[in-house]
């Protein structure tokens, strides 16, 4: 008789096949005389949907909510469906007497395990591998170290809980939310969920703080002072301050200008200070080893990287290069017999990957040793912290290079001793006023020499001139200049991946009730596994847009918030409804919870929020305006998604042209009938801005008005232009429309004008005055406009410039920021390459691959985007290269392309000549050489 081992992934099934005695390969398994080795891909099973139980449920209907299985019933994964049929029929074999559990160590593993055998009809006894990492040797331990079946019950009663708890929440909510929002039209689901629905809901908390802040102007008072050695600079400390409520407050901000001029009047030049300061030695302790939360967060900052990226390229690191542990895990610490193990790994470590040296300090100095922030076992739950294993001879792509560098330096790292920094604080006293400096020297590198930092480096702080006998005992100080510095306060940060991860993992913070906390202290919102997908998923289903790093909420995200507010399922979007959910299926796992009692609980709850979706009625829950609707003279009526009339026939629905309508736009456009332009309309179907101006018309044949959205584009419907400047010389005229300025020029006889320029009235959420689109299309550039607002809501001035039928930007020179106390003044960076004056340039045609215009300069070539509102120069190469003059031919050919034919006339530096293709480079930025085969 034999052995089915079935694993999570096909390359799992290949490295057991290896580790238990390389198994071989037959068809798509591996087998000899005591094991069969085979896999899924992940979830092959899935419970049912409602359309499975009963057709009629294929049309969403509130009538039919809320929809509860009596038993959920399960079916193959219709894209892995030969897979579960390969895996069913090992099962059904006679000669297997034994299966076993292979796939991840944890509850969805656990899930996987038993959604498959119970719908494939497994019989047979099951026993458990437990593997944390997938070395040879891990493998082999799990292999005779297996749990039994009735080890793991409870784990798996738990997971199937989590699972079907899920979709009742899910499915029903999700349905009754849908009806409600958006009726039938096609397309628009409002996705619910327990773990998407609150972490959606910390994410528009932070955008409402960030839409209600009003800014605080505050002053600075910043002294200059000199001593023998050198001038330093000290910021005033107020000597009233107590730390409050007010977040914003800071002992070195005042809240009176006159305040701030009172002392810097005590600052005359020349004026003595008392100097006195403390110096101490502070310490720092290495970071602790990475869990996945961690990991994601700091990749993201590092590079960049999607959660979910970080995760994938965790995952091929653990599955394929068997270079690192489990990845999926909340733990930061390892067992406390792992000692051995670390040896081995930091002498793997050795033999390369730029930590040998590192490696070997921990080794020679004894640094694995006894620490409970590196190995503890109540700090260990399925898995352990992600850490390299000893089989490291591999060849890593990139992406896949930095994140086992992240893992493997913080790994040696956290065994170096503390980094320690000579503190000084220096106050220096101009009458009753104190003005603090702080400078921060790195004397003991420590962990931190892993990270390429020398003790000589400083650490941050102001470079202080050292104090000497020549100043005086005690010290004496004169006040050489001084200055206030205005500044204002600053609103809270938008959630990037890695803020938000953090949040996520930190939600228990959120919960009041002490036991929901602790359960959720290990486990936060989702899982380390799983917190990337719900990211992905909030995005896919248009709650989120990804701006640069940023996660902006959609009008949509506010629109399903606002709902269930009102019908009172606040508890959809709590994290104590997470928490109560861990506290309870933590205690199924120890068996002192029954997994009936748990499934009732979670059916009430979705009846009750079911029902309060069916009975609600926005118009007498809505809040009547002080503005009357044309329809019917009566008070408009806000709701939780729309301002409509009594009588039905306006509504105006707050998420409209993807961005979100106040108040004051909707009494606009009902009084007037038109609004706009508005440039920071959002398209559903690629995400990206646009300009639209907004219109309410009559439907006739079903008497209701409807709000059309107009582009500036469709001159049929863009209305009237008005002239507002005329050049007495040429006959051009200048023309406003609703959302464009048009310059045309007169045509012979009875033809149209042409129109020979055109550019939106609003530009990165600017309006351009019209006296500066006046000197633009008259002298060929406007003056600096401040107040234009970046794609990171960000402001700026710039300059527009007319280049031909398009707009350039200039940006004046950026003035020179004085460093903030206790900050050094960072060395003078090299002057920016001085911006292309493209004005004159010749067009050379399209630059296909960029999706702009080639350019040809007396400098070279250039490939500017097609968009006006950018116009910004993506491309470069020189005219001349290696002595070679660049034909326009030849930028033709790279920015259409992609590379030129093979030149065989460059000279080298060393004046010899070589032959070399020129190609794209990877950013598309610049050429590169390509060199033929010798």
């Amino acid at each position: 008789m034999k052995t089915l081992i079935i694993a999570e992934k096909p390359s799992v099934a290949a490295d057991l096949a290896r580790a238990l005695g390389k198994v071989p390969r037959k068809d798509d398994h591996f087998e000899n005389d005591e094991v069969i080795i085979s896999s899924a891909v992940g979830h092959l099973v899935e419970l049912q949907m409602p359309e499975d139980y009963d057709k009629r449920y294929k049309f969403w209907r509130l009538d039919d909510l809320p929809i509860v299985p009596e038993n959920f019933s399960l079916k193959p994964i219709e894209k892995s469906k030969k897979r579960f049929d390969e895996v069913k029929r090992l099962l059904k074999r006679k000669d297997v007497s034994l299966v076993v559990n292979a796939c991840d160590a944890g509850r969805e593993g656990e899930l996987i395990f038993t959604y498959l055998y119970q719908l494939a009809g497994g019989k047979q006894p099951v026993k458990r591998m437990w593997m944390s990492s997938m070395t040879p040797d891990s493998i082999r331990a799990s292999f005779k170290e297996m749990r039994t079946g009735d080890d793991m019950r409870t784990l798996a009663d738990a997971a199937r809980c989590r699972s079907e708890a899920d979709w009742v929440v899910g499915i029903n909510c999700t349905r009754g939310a849908t009806k409600r929002l958006f009726g039938s039209r096609a397309g628009n689901v409002a996705g619910v969920g327990r773990v998407q629905t609150p972490t959606l809901a910390i994410v528009m908390e932070r955008e409402k703080q960030i839409r209600n802040f009003v800014p605080r102007t505050f002053w600075r008072v910043v002294g200059k002072f000199h001593v023998h050695a050198g001038d330093y600079e000290g910021v005033y400390q107020r000597d009233d301050y107590k730390k409050g409520t007010d977040e914003h407050d800071r002992i070195d901000r005042l809240w009176d200008r006159a305040r701030a001029e009172q002392i810097a009047a005590a600052l005359a030049n020349g004026t003595a200070a008392v100097v006195s300061e403390e110096k101490k030695r502070t310490t720092q302790i290495a970071p602790r080893l990475y869990d996945l939360t961690t990991l994601q967060r700091e990749a993201n900052n590092r590079y960049g990287f999607s959660a979910d990226r970080t995760l994938r390229i965790a995952q091929a690191l653990y599955e394929r290069h068997k270079v690192i542990t489990y990845p999926r895990t909340d733990s930061r610490a390892l067992p406390e017999d792992y000692m051995p193990t670390c040896r081995e790994v930091l002498r793997a470590l050795k033999s390369g990957h730029g930590l040998d040296q590192h490696a070997d300090a921990v080794l020679e100095n004894g640094w694995v040793r006894p620490d409970k922030r590196i190995f503890n076992n109540a700090q260990v739950s399925d898995h352990f912290a992600i850490i390299p294993t000893t089989d490291l001879a591999k060849k890593l792509a990139d992406d896949e290079a930095k994140i086992f560098d992240m893992i493997a330096r913080r790994f040696v790292a956290a065994f170096f001793p503390v980094a320690e920094f000579d503190v000084t604080t220096r106050h220096s006293k101009v009458r009753e006023f104190k003005f603090k400096t702080e400078g921060k020297v790195l004397v003991n590198a420590g962990w931190l020499a892993v990270y390429g930092r020398e003790s000589t480096e400083e650490g941050g702080g102001a470079n202080l001139p050292p104090l000497g006998t020549a100043d005086g005992s005690p010290a004496q100080a004169k006040v050489v200049d001084h200055k206030i510095v205005e500044e204002q306060t600053k609103p809270p940060p938008r959630y990037t991946e890695a803020t938000l991860l953090s949040a996520m993992e930190g939600a228990g913070k959120l919960v009041d009730d002490d036991e929901l906390a602790e359960a959720m202290k290990e486990k936060g919102l989702g899982t380390p596994a799983t917190r990337a997908a719900i990211i992905e998923k909030l995005i896919a289903e248009q709650y989120l847009v990804r701006d640069r790093r940023d996660l902006v909420p959609t009008p949509k995200a506010e629109t399903l918030l606002d709902f269930l507010a009102v019908v009172g399922a606040e508890v959809l979007t709590k994290p104590a409804l997470t928490g109560e959910w861990e506290f309870k299926l933590r205690k199924m796992e120890h068996g002192t919870l029954d997994r009936g009692a748990f499934m009732q609980e979670i059916v009430g709850v979705t009846r009750t929020i079911v029902d309060r979706m069916k009975t609600f009625s926005a118009k007498d829950e809505g809040r009547e305006l002080d503005w009357k609707s044309p329809t019917d003279g009566r008070p408009m009526v806000e709701t939780h998604r729309a301002f409509e009339s009594h009588d039905g026939k306006i509504r105006v629905y707050k998420n409209t042209a993807g961005r979100r309508m106040i108040e004051d736009e909707a009494r606009a456009l009902v009084e007037q009938g038109e609004i706009g332009p508005f440039d920071d309309c959002r398209s559903p179907k690629t995400g990206k801005n646009y300009t639209c101006l907004l219109r309410l018309e009559k439907d006739e044949e079903k008497d209701v008005f409807k709000v059309r959205i107009v582009l500036p584009n469709n001159t049929e419907n863009s209305g009237p232009l008005e002239v507002v400047w005329r050049n007495e010389k040429t006959g051009e005229e200048l023309c406003t429309g609703a959302m464009e300025y048009v310059l045309r020029k007169p045509a012979e006889g009875d033809a149209e004008p042409e129109r020979v320029f055109r550019m939106g009235r609003v530009i990165c959420q600017r309006e351009v005055p019209r006296e500066q689109v006046v000197k633009l299309v008259s002298e060929g550039k406007t003056d600096p406009i401040p107040d234009f607002i970046s794609k990171r809501g960000r402001k700026f001035t710039a300059i527009l410039v007319r280049s031909g039928a398009k707009i350039a930007w200039e940006f004046p020179p950026r003035e020179k920021k004085e460093p903030k106390e206790g900050e050094k003044a960072r060395p003078a960076r090299k002057s920016a390459a001085k911006a292309v004056d493209l004005t004159q340039a010749q067009p050379l045609g399209a630059a296909t691959i960029h999706g702009g215009e080639l350019l040809e300069t007396p400098e070279g070539y250039f490939v500017r985007k097609s968009d006006a509102a950018e116009g910004r120069v993506v491309f470069k190469m020189a005219r001349q290269i290696c002595s070679r003059e660049m034909s326009p031919d030849d930028a033709r050919k790279i920015v259409n392309e992609g590379r030129t034919d093979l030149i065989e006339d460059f000279v080298s530096k060393r004046g010899s000549k070589f032959a070399a293709f020129l190609v794209l480079s990877g950013d598309k930025k610049k050429a590169d050489f390509e060199f033929p085969p010798r």
